[in-house]
């Protein structure tokens, strides 16, 4: 008990010297952000924080509720940090096409001791550079040869469903997963994963760990201070999880670089010239010979890639599977196309019948429109903003983009909840603004990944729908979405796969 209180008092103090140290700086951006609307602070000194701490769901829904009462900006303030949250386009675009904004906010500090400050975290010249090294790697000439592994992935995803396709239904997001850990490994880093060894289910139990404490910390706010977080219950934890992940990665790196000069080309097309180089073998050029990276940032940037390239595409899929097995007309038109486009549903597509697949890719974008795997981003602002409807806000203001509210106004998206890939037919996007539909951000740093991604999830769903019809377990009613890293489900999505005559 007194060793609680003690520690109990000395992140009070520490807060209170964090925030007395920054209040000056903090009190000339409140009295114009004091001028928007806002929910009630729980007091002057905390802010909001009383209002966010509580589960993921409730954090969810929160937001959701202010969202529509404060539309179209509100302020939020935690302890001594306010922010402008903004929902509608017009804000989104006068933000988002300005390269001035283009820092992160404070809010990805929680990333960095797990990546560093990779493409996701890193700001400036840093990030210019990173994104230059690695933007070839998804060039549509290497995305061509990645379509064969995503082929060789669904088919081992198909096994999987056909094992266990007996039951009442399969929760489906943690073979989903796998699938999506074991696609961008091989794609971009060029290794196989198996999960057979200890090693590998390590790596697995470890992203799952940290995934689950940075969520902690979101919702202990007070732990997002890096100086706080030694406090906090989950930190021995954390950094298990860390060492077992750098540990991982580094290995992967050290193996790759030592085989470098001796890939075979007639294994990997990949490999033929510079310009096909997959992601880790541009970093390893970028590095050795134009000397731009040292071994710490490679490491940044597979850690970023191995998050973000499987943990948006999965949950992404795992949204599809539960809308298609929703909409038996929209799966049954997916499967014509299917076919159609393949002449035999059970052929392995290549890149160019993925493209030709329209109607499938509209229903893609229109899960992702409901479910955008990444629901909220937020920035800095490098210069003043005057928005749409006249609110000043002040350089270095944190705005928070609230792309899952942007995404259910009924005003842009009519019936907003109801899954309609007709949505994205030409016709009916002509006069949508173009900053109304953001599942991978916009502007000069939007997703690097958005056609690796488009390309994984069609090739997963041909090869899933080739071989089952879905049927409805879990409902966008029946489901609770929670605050998370990215947009996720309180429990597993269930899907009921009947094998195909």
């Amino acid at each position: 008990m007194l060793v609680s209180t003690i520690t109990l008092s000395v992140v009070l103090i520490g807060v209170l010297l964090y925030y007395l140290k920054t209040l000056k700086h903090e009190f000339l951006k409140f009295r114009k952000l004091g001028k928007l609307p806002a929910p009630p602070c729980t007091n002057v000194i905390i802010g909001n924080v009383l209002h966010l701490h509580t589960s993921p769901e409730n954090i969810f829904k929160t937001f959701r509720q202010w969202g529509q009462k404060y539309y179209p900006i509100y302020s939020i303030r935690v302890l001594n940090v306010n922010a402008a949250c903004i929902l509608q386009p017009e804000d989104f675009e006068l933000i988002l096409s300005n390269s001035k904004n283009n820092d992160k906010s404070i809010v990805y500090r929680m990333f960095e001791e797990w990546l560093g400050t990779g493409l996701l975290t890193s700001n400036g010249r840093k990030w210019m550079t990173r994104r230059k090294i690695l933007t070839p790697g998804f060039h549509f000439s290497t995305l061509q040869q990645f379509v064969g592994i995503f082929n060789e992935e669904t088919e081992k995803l198909v096994e999987i469903f056909k094992m266990l396709c007996d039951q009442p239904f399969i929760s489906i997001n943690s073979h989903i997963t796998q699938f999506a850990l074991k696609s961008i490994a091989e794609t971009a880093m060029g290794t196989k994963l198996k999960f057979n060894t200890k090693k590998e289910i390590d790596y697995k139990q470890a992203i799952f760990n940290i995934g689950e404490i940075l969520v902690y910390r979101v919702t202990h706010g007070w732990y997002l201070l890096k100086y706080f977080n030694i406090f906090s219950p989950t930190y021995s934890t954390e950094r298990a999880a860390l060492k077992t992940l750098h540990s991982f990665t580094q290995e992967v790196i050290a193996d790759r670089e030592k085989n470098f000069s001796t890939v075979p080309t007639e294994e990997h097309d990949v490999y033929t010239s510079k310009k096909r180089l997959a992601m880790l073998d541009l970093l390893i050029t970028a590095k050795n010979e134009e000397r731009v990276i040292d071994d710490e940032g490679i490491r940044e940037e597979v850690d970023t890639f191995m998050f973000e390239g499987h943990d948006t595409t999965a949950v992404a899929l795992d949204f599809a599977l539960m809308l298609i097995a929703c909409h038996k007309q929209v799966q049954d038109q997916i499967y014509e196309e299917i076919k159609s486009v393949l002449g035999d549903a059970r052929a392995k597509p290549t890149y160019s019948d993925l493209q030709e697949m329209k109607y499938l890719e509209r229903a893609l974008k229109e899960v992702l429109r409901l479910y955008p795997s990444v629901h909220f981003i937020s920035r800095k602002l490098g210069d003043d903003v005057v928005t749409a409807s006249g609110y000043e806000l002040p350089k270095n203001t944190l705005v928070h983009l609230h792309i899952y509210d942007l995404h259910h106004n009924p005003d842009i998206y009519p019936d907003p909840e109801r899954f309609d890939p007709d949505r994205f037919l030409p016709e009916n996007c002509q006069n949508r603004h173009p900053f109304a539909y953001l599942p991978f951000s916009a502007g000069s740093r939007n997703s690097i990944g958005q056609r690796f991604a488009m390309l994984e999830l069609k090739a997963a769903i041909c090869g899933i729908l080739a071989h089952f019809v879905l049927e409805p377990v879990d409902t966008p009613s029946t489901i609770v979405l929670v605050v998370d890293l990215i947009l996720r489900t309180k429990d597993p999505i269930r899907v009921k796969f009947v094998p195909r005559l």
